[in-house]
């Protein structure tokens, strides 16, 4: 392997006929290409995707109250219903595993529908209430004062955080927030935290433009009592919240006497669920990747073959004057796999080194877009397993490709050989 005369060989054998030589590395280089290509396109794609879940804790899911849809305990079909306060402590009590049991409340769609006023300027927002846990679990970077706390909740504070849209709307260009007061439904409340949202997509400039109030607050400046208009509930990080969901479920109709059977009566959302069937999704993509890479891969491995055999045809007489001058059947096949070998590794290497040049480019070219761009594409890119991985399967492609020549090198008669014409 380290004698200068081997390699002077291989070269000579493969500069032969160069064009021949290119045209048989080139479905190695295509096949190695491709595979770093679709494999960094697909962790591209899995990168823009994610970015929606960036921050958000994704072992949630969100509750609410529907109607019910089974008569049960002498009460009718069709009764709708509220969750209370009261339910948010009977959930804490009976499943420990539960992290955060976020009551929430709200008012306006989410489009924003109540008059918010701040001096001579008016705009619609949706308002929420909330308790501090919610920063937990929503992706937001709190960007200038702070978020709701519990001492907001206990003395039911008439306070607000607004998002950046809102500001866009109700303040002018270098106005500060922090401190004025906004008035909602007719209700003053004092500006103590501006947030900018984590997410990104098509709903990321609707996500700025929420404001959020402690949760007692609003129950008790909007008059709702202690109706609890929905839930978001995370599980600790050791316990899948799908897991705990039917536990959740069952509890809320013992807590709301609900038909054991009744399946629309409690609305919910299993974020978790969803996140694991996106991330299966990248799975089944990376197989794919795999799967066409290493086919396109074998056609040029075959092709390698088929040019080796066709090699050692031309060489027949070479060959059989080595044999007759004492060469061993191991060192003609050491030979014919040593050429096989470092034509698959080239070309290989140069299909690595191109596919690496292109997700540079691309790189810097996504770098070069706006954050607010929406680009559901992001840092696609290889993990340096995948290179290891694919020198592995060059080294054995090469292997593979030369095996029947060499074999057929090696049953050539020194005789036979010398006749050859």
């Amino acid at each position: 392997m380290f004698k200068k005369d081997n390699w002077d060989e291989i070269l000579q054998a493969l500069t032969a006929n160069v064009f021949r030589t290119v045209l048989t590395a080139f479905g190695v280089f295509w096949g190695i290409f491709i595979l770093v290509i679709l494999l960094a396109a697909g962790n591209g794609l899995e990168n823009g995707v994610k970015k929606d879940f960036d921050g958000i804790a994704t072992n949630t899911m969100f509750m609410w109250s529907q109607t019910t849809s089974k008569a049960y305990k002498g009460l009718p079909k069709v009764r709708k219903y509220d969750f209370r306060n009261s339910d948010v402590a009977a959930l804490r009590a009976a499943l420990p595993d539960l992290l955060y049991v976020s009551p929430r409340n709200q008012l306006g769609d989410f489009n924003g529908t109540n008059n918010v006023v701040r001096g001579t300027k008016t705009s619609a927002f949706t308002i929420y209430g909330d308790y501090p846990e919610l920063i937990k679990q929503q992706p937001m970077d709190i960007i200038k004062g702070r978020f709701i706390n519990q001492q907001d909740i206990k003395e039911r504070r008439k306070i607000a955080v607004i998002g950046k849209g809102v500001i866009t709307e109700l303040y002018g260009k270098e106005e500060e927030a922090v401190g004025t007061y906004i008035k909602v439904n007719g209700i003053n409340f004092m500006v103590v935290g501006v947030y900018n949202s984590k997410r990104t997509g098509g709903n990321a400039e609707q996500e700025q433009k929420n404001i959020f109030l402690p949760f007692t607050t609003f129950q008790q400046a909007f008059n709702y009592g202690d109706k609890v208009g929905w839930m978001a509930i995370t599980s600790r990080d050791e316990v899948s919240i799908t897991d705990l969901k039917p536990k959740i479920l069952e509890q809320i109709k013992i807590l709301h006497s609900i038909n054991p059977k009744d399946d629309r009566a409690v609305g919910n959302f299993d974020l978790y669920e969803q996140y694991n069937k996106v991330q299966s999704l990248f799975n089944i993509l990376k197989i794919i990747a795999y799967f066409v890479g290493t086919l396109v891969l074998i056609s040029g491995v075959i092709g390698i073959s088929n040019i080796m055999l066709i090699v050692v045809k031309e060489r027949t007489k070479e060959i059989g004057i080595r044999r007759a001058l004492g060469a061993t059947p191991g060192a003609i096949r050491g030979q014919i796999l040593s050429e096989s070998i470092f034509l698959t590794i080239i070309s290989g290497m140069l299909g690595i080194a191109v596919a690496t040049g292109v997700i540079a480019i691309l790189n810097m070219v996504l770098d070069s877009m706006p954050p607010d761009s929406n680009m559901m594409f992001a840092n696609p890119s290889v993990d340096l397993r995948v290179v290891f991985v694919a020198l592995i399967i060059l080294v054995g492609s090469g292997l593979l490709a030369g095996f029947i020549p060499a074999q057929t090198a090696i049953n050539v008669k020194p005789v036979d050989a010398l006749r050859a014409e």
